[in-house]
């Protein structure tokens, strides 16, 4: 009995596309969703070394929750590249200056 052995031949082609709304959703959560349907897995053909994912856009994404307060204590960081530049920025901050992020 053989073993079947997907090809990445003509992925491209059964690409679909996916609107998640974000009004409402915990942060968490939605972020969970959108990376299940990126990484194809809501496909009965997933396999985990080929590219099987699908095109999501999140619309209402400045409407996102977050439970309890994480709003002022969650820090995202990030690093310039220079010498001492690590930036940090709460997440209030950074849903105010951009909601896609």
């Amino acid at each position: 009995m053989s073993t079947y052995f997907p090809s990445g031949k003509g992925l491209e082609q059964h690409r679909q596309w996916f609107v998640v709304d974000g009004d409402g959703k915990t942060v968490g959560r939605l972020a969970s969703e959108v990376a299940h349907i990126l990484m194809g897995k809501h496909k009965p053909t997933y396999t985990p070394f080929l590219d099987t994912g699908d095109h999501v856009i999140v619309i209402n994404a400045a409407k996102v929750v977050f439970k309890g307060n994480k709003t002022d204590d969650k820090i995202y960081y990030h690093h310039t590249g220079f010498p001492g530049g690590i930036k940090a920025e709460s997440a209030r901050k950074r849903l105010a200056r951009r909601p896609e992020k």
